[in-house]
């Protein structure tokens, strides 16, 4: 099954609705991938606080599960959220 990720990064917007997700030239699928490594390396933190990608992991997919979109969609996301795991181990 093909995945949409224009309605997935509109899903992934409305969870991390503070998060910079400009799209430049970039199409759906590169911002959401980056986004969700960035996430997981704490990027977005400042260095002194930043957290490992384990923890950072937990965090985030505990946000996707504890969030109102549907199933689908959630299982979706912890999906790329593994991929980019195991990409970054």
């Amino acid at each position: 099954m093909p995945i949409d990720f224009d309605a997935l990064l509109e899903q992934y917007r409305s969870i991390w609705n503070n998060r910079l997700l400009a799209p430049g030239e970039k199409n759906s699928e590169e911002i959401l991938l980056e986004a969700i490594k960035r996430e997981l390396l704490d990027e977005n933190s400042h260095p002194r606080i930043r957290k490992n990608k384990y923890e950072k992991y937990y965090f985030a997919t505990k946000r996707v599960v504890d969030s109102t979109i549907s199933d689908e969609v959630k299982i979706q996301l912890i999906m790329l959220h593994n991929e980019m795991m195991e990409e970054l181990s």
